[in-house]
Formats: structure tokens, sequence, C-alpha cells
């Protein structure tokens, strides 16, 4: 049985708890800790429980070193096409996500 999306649980797996999370989409800075973005994530439906598809892409993964990588995404979740930047880094034995930038767009209605 796949498990839903917007699964705290999973996101605990690949963000350090140390991690940011930040857009200026809107104009004004929006910038969060982990214990601050996890509660919103779990109270908010998931694309899924929506019936929303989603179209996922990795854009290009750039190494600064063996323990620290710039990977560009791609994300479309319902109305919002979403580009990421996530910095990684190589610790604990695996690679997380230590910082979340990003942009996202509106796509016109069809």
């Amino acid at each position: 049985m796949p498990r839903p999306r917007s699964d705290t649980t999973i996101l605990r797996q690949v963000f350090h708890p140390k991690a940011l999370y930040a857009t200026a989409t809107d104009g004004s800075l929006l910038e969060l800790d982990m214990d601050r973005y996890f509660p919103v994530v779990d109270k908010r439906p998931s694309p899924e429980s929506r019936g929303e598809a989603r179209a996922d892409r990795i854009l290009s993964i750039e190494f600064a070193g063996p323990m620290t990588a710039l990977a560009k995404v791609q994300c479309a979740i319902g109305e919002k096409a979403f580009t990421d930047f996530l910095s990684l880094v190589f610790v604990e034995g695996r690679w997380q996500i230590i910082a979340k930038v990003f942009h996202y767009d509106i796509k016109p209605a069809q």
C-alpha cells in the first residue's frame, strides 16, 4: 500500500533537523525551521488525498565536494509549479537536505 504524501515521517528522514525552508515568491521572506514547518505539513491534506497529480523531476545535481551538493528540482502540486534548490550535506552516514529555497508559479487554468 503506498504511503500518503505530506508525510512528515518521511520528511524527517530527508530533512536535517536544523534545515531551513524558505521562499520569497510573494515578495516577502517566508522562512521556517523544521519545528515550524512540519506542523504546517501535518495540518494540510495531502495532494494525493485531493486527487492532484504530481509531476516531479530532478533538473541537476552539482557536487561541491564529497559532503556537499546542490540539487535543482521541479514539482507540480495542484495549481502550483515549484522550482526548489535543495542544499544537501552528507552527515550521519546519509545525504540530508539542510536548506530548501524555492519559488512557485501558479499554473494557468486549463
